[in-house]
């Protein structure tokens, strides 16, 4: 039974007629590619899906208007402070 699982699957020909020995590395890379394209796929669309809250936007407005130095510390705690 062993025997005849490894001429089936080892080298030389095997199911079907096609050959055997290193080809089946074509049909792991293959299996890479196409898992790698779901996960690229599914990663696009939750990343797509995902939209930052309103409120998550006006800190970010605020902490770049700081930083650019439109506003004062003290304007900058009081606004943070109206958001939460």
């Amino acid at each position: 039974m062993v025997t005849e699982l490894l001429m089936q699957w080892g080298p030389g020909p095997g199911p079907g007629g096609h050959g055997g020995g290193p080809f089946w590395i074509f049909g792991l890379v293959w299996m890479v590619l196409i898992a790698s394209l779901i996960v690229t796929a599914i990663y696009a669309i939750l990343r797509r899906t995902r939209r930052p809250s309103a409120t998550e936007s006006a800190r970010t407005i605020l902490a770049e208007r700081y930083a650019r130095g439109e506003l004062s510390g003290e304007e900058y705690r009081e606004r943070l402070g109206e958001l939460r």
